[in-house]
């Protein structure tokens, strides 16, 4: 799997900061949502030729990453 910080960046000022593929105006949130309505990563990548396949897997394991995080509750 390549290095994340190569394939996710969050930049001030494109998309609001929020994490995007490699600088470009595609958000990771963008991907995971094609991902969710049922689009295939060959889809994608026909779709938008700029995006790697490595992207998009980059994507997942942002996302796997993000979630991976014990949650506290109160009694």
């Amino acid at each position: 799997m390549s290095n994340l910080e190569e394939r996710i960046t969050t930049t001030p000022g494109v998309c609001g900061g929020r994490p995007c593929i490699r600088g470009m105006r595609v958000r990771v949130s963008d991907v995971l949502d094609m991902l969710a309505s049922g689009m295939t990563s060959d889809e994608i990548l026909r779709d938008y030729p700029y995006i790697e396949r490595e992207d998009i897997e980059a994507c997942l394991q942002y996302a796997a990453r993000w979630f991976d995080h014990p949650v506290l509750r109160a009694s």
